[in-house]
This record gives structure tokens, C-alpha cells and sequence, in this order.
């Protein structure tokens, strides 16, 4: 095979010698055939033509040192040759044909007949043509997964609260499909992963969440309850501090109302910041954020406001996670998102379910998930098995500013009893709680 300026051998058969390298064995030990002129495969390269020697012994053109050294060792008599380029429909050259020693009926060696060449010239050019198209697959996978990678890449970057995520589900989905396949050689179960199987699921789950490039950063990254907004609410009841001593000192107020407001307003500013950060609210928490949506003030335009703006009370009782109702909306739509970009591509027909599986992580078997609401008929194993490794590194991710982690056992028992409640699919989730276990002790 003609490759990086060189010709590398690739299939060695020789029936005198019973080698057979190549298909079944390797032939990486031999060096590649520099592109020169002295060596006879290689002149065929160059010049796109076929070589007919009779006797390779009694040939001066080409450097034959080789087979007349190797020759003693073997036994073997290195005697009639036919070399032919291989061009392919592109006339690139893709490699060269060698054929030693032809036979007749009695297994005499004799020259190849002249026949020979429009013969396996054909023959040549079908080979190289085939070579082509394999090389071209190989190439288009090759660019996909390079293009995958670059995508999840770009994913997990965008956020530093989860940068491990797509990798981390990835290694799961790859751990479960191994133990599903272990499971399948020993006879207890049906199901398998080959080659391609295992190659689309894996690329599905590292696009699962490609729609996370179309939700807008203050979402992705909004690792507080207030976000953004924390600092305005704190300037805010400065400013209120000051107006309530405007009108102490204007004789509005007495001076305990003053010190009252004062005090309050401080407390206030270090509960926000509590509450802020809590990943739980008490039930004296939510009373103070009531509190400060229904105290109220007169600004400089003469104007009543509450301590608080309706978005941020919203912000601040959020009793899950940082995001709001709207917000959780929106993160949503990444599950959407996915299904547009991936529906852009034009999958060869082996990756034809990529897209499928890859939109289906957040759907539940019982018809509670999003975004489409699929019931366990319309979810494929692969989605299945996707959602439920999403769902553990989410549980027991150590990066998420907005919850603490959670240890893998008690992340199992998350997961069974979602199983138990009929969202996720019981036999996968038993099969993925032995396979985390398998790697642990391992």
C-alpha cells in the first residue's frame, strides 16, 4: 500500500512457504519500500506500468539483492515476477500488486503469460477501487468522531460547573455496554453490542447534550440561586440603609424606627447571601424571603416598592437547584436543540440512530419525561441505558455548585427506586449497578 512516500506491505502469501501475513497476522516487521527506481515494485509505482521478468536472477534493470539473499535462507527460488500498480478510478495510486513465481499444470515455474496482465489488470483495478472506498469509510468515520469530540468538547467548556460530564457518561455508557456484552457471552442474556452498535451509542452520548450551545450562559452558568442579582439586592438595602437615615434626620422617623430599619436591613443583606447559597431552605427561610417581598419603601420618584422584586422572591425560594421554573423551561430545550442540530447531519446509514438515542436521555418510561413525553414503547434500549448513566454522574458529579454529590451507592438506590416508580428500566439499572460494582473492585 502506497503511504507516506513509501510502499508498506500489508498481505504476504506465499503457499511453497505456507506464510499467510497480513489478514490473519502481521507484516508490520518488513520495511516499507522506499520510492525508488532501483526497486522493481517501486519503478511499477512510479511510472503506472506493469513489470513482466521472466527471471528475476538474470534481470539487471532492478536491485534483486533482496530475494537473491533471502532465497538461501529460505529455500525458496525467486524466479518469474508480475508487478502491477494499483490505480483506483481517481488514478491515485493506492498500493502495488506483486506476483512471484507462476506455475504450469505440473508445478514447473514458468514466465507469466502475457495474458496474465489485461487479466489482472482488471482485477487491479477493481482491488484498488475497492481499497478506495474503504479508505474513504474509514476517513468519514474518522472525520465524525474527530468532529463528535470537538462538539462535546465545546459543550462541556462552556460551563465550569460540569466540564466533565459528557466524558464521564461516556465512560459509563462504555463500562454497562461491556458488561452487557459479558453477560451475553456467558448466555444469560440475549442482547449484545457489536462493533457498530457499540460506536453509534457511544457517539450519541457524547452529543446528547449538544443543545447546551444554544442556551444562554446566564442559565448555564448560574450557579446561585440570585445569580446576577445578588449584588443588585445588596446595593439595594444600601440604599435603603441611607434613605431610612435621610428621614431620621429629617425628623420623619424617631431614632429607634431608624436603628430598627438599620438593623434590619443588615441582618438582611447576610440571610440573602444565606439563602443565596443554601442547596436547603428552612422553613424560617422562606418566611423571611415573604417578609422582604412585603416590606415596603418610598424612593426618590415618591413611589412605593417592596425590599424585594417579584423575580428575585422567585430566585430566592427556589427550594431545588438555582433555576427558576422558566429557567428549568429553558434548559430544557437543549433536549430539543440536539434533535434539530443532529437532524442537520447526514448520517451514514450505519450512525442512522444516533440522533434518536441521543434526544431520548431525559424521557421516562412512564410517560413523565421530556421533551416529547415517550412512553417505554417508543424508548429504545440505547436511550434507556443513556438516560440512566446521565442520571447517575449527575448525582454523583463533585462540580455542581448548586448540590452537594452524592456517594454511588446512595446513587443506586436513587436510581432503583426511579425504577421501582417505573421511569427508568429496572433489568438496565440492575445490570448498571453490577457493572459499577465490577469496576470498583477491580
Amino acid at each position: 500500500m502506497y503511504e507516506k512516500d513509501a510502499l508498506h506491505f500489508k498481505i504476504m502469501k506465499n503457499n511453497t512457504l505456507r506464510v499467510n501475513k497480513g489478514e490473519n497476522g502481521d507484516v508490520s516487521e518488513l520495511p516499507p519500500v522506499p520510492l525508488e527506481e532501483k526497486n522493481v515494485c517501486a519503478y511499477s509505482a512510479i511510472n503506472r506500468k506493469i513489470i513482466n521478468i521472466p527471471d528475476v536472477y538474470n534481470y539487471d534493470k532492478f536491485d534483486f539483492s533482496g530475494p537473491r539473499s533471502y532465497d538461501p535462507i529460505t529455500g525458496y527460488r525467486s524466479k518469474s515476477m508480475l508487478v502491477i500498480p494499483l490505480e483506483n478510478h481517481e488514478n491515485e495510486l493506492i498500493g502495488v500488486l506483486q506476483l512471484i513465481n507462476s506455475l504450469d499444470s505440473d508445478g514447473n515455474i514458468i514466465p507469466f503469460n502475457k495474458e496474465y496482465e489485461y487479466i489482472l489488470m482488471s482485477i487491479a483495478s477493481q482491488a484498488a477501487i475497492s481499497i478506495s472506498n474503504m479508505k474513504y469509510n474509514l476517513e468519514v468515520k474518522a472525520l465524525l468522531h474527530s468532529i463528535v469530540t470537538v462538539f462535546a468538547t465545546a459543550v462541556d467548556a462552556r460551563t465550569p460547573y460540569n466540564s466533565f460530564h459528557t466524558s464521564n457518561v461516556s465512560k459509563y455508557i462504555e463500562i454497562l455496554i461491556d458488561h452487557i456484552n459479558i453477560k451475553h457471552r456467558i448466555g444469560e442474556i440475549d442482547i449484545c453490542f457489536d462493533e457498530n452498535r457499540r460506536e453509534q451509542l457511544i457517539l450519541a452520548t457524547m452529543l446528547h447534550d449538544i443543545g447546551k450551545l444554544i442556551i444562554p450562559l446566564e442559565i448555564m452558568n448560574k450557579d446561585t440561586k440570585l445569580g446576577k442579582q445578588l449584588d443588585t439586592i445588596l446595593n439595594r438595602f444600601d440604599y435603603l440603609i441611607s434613605l431610612w437615615y435621610i428621614d431620621f434626620l429629617e425628623g420623619k422617623i424617631t431614632k429607634d424606627h431608624w436603628e430598627t430599619e438599620k438593623q434590619f436591613l443588615i441582618i438582611a443583606k447576610q440571610k440573602v447571601q444565606e439563602i443565596n447559597y443554601a442547596v436547603n431552605l428552612s422553613e424560617e427561610d422562606i418566611a423571611f424571603v415573604h417578609t422582604l417581598s412585603e416590606k415596603v419603601y418610598t424612593n426618590s420618584n415618591g413611589n412605593m416598592k417592596t425590599y424585594i422584586e417579584p423575580q428575585e422572591k422567585e430566585c430566592l425560594l427556589i427550594l431545588n437547584g438555582t433555576l427558576t421554573e422558566n429557567e428549568r423551561e429553558i434548559m430544557k430545550t437543549h433536549v430539543d436543540f440536539t434533535e434539530k442540530l443532529l437532524l442537520q447531519i447526514n448520517m451514514i446509514e450505519n450512525f442512522k440512530d444516533i440522533t434518536l438515542w441521543a434526544s431520548c436521555h431525559h424521557e421516562y418510561l412512564d410517560g413523565t419525561g421530556y421533551p416529547k413525553n415517550l412512553t417505554a414503547k417508543d424508548i429504545p434500549f440505547e436511550a434507556r441505558m443513556l438516560a440512566i448513566a446521565d442520571i447517575y454522574e449527575a448525582l454523583t458529579a463533585v462540580d455542581r455548585p448548586y448540590k452537594d454529590s452524592v456517594s454511588s451507592e446512595e446513587a443506586m438506590g436513587i436510581l432503583f427506586s426511579m425504577a421501582n416508580n417505573g421511569k427508568l428500566d429496572k433489568d438496565i439499572v440492575k445490570m448498571f449497578n453490577e457493572a459499577i460494582k465490577n469496576r470498583h473492585n477491580k
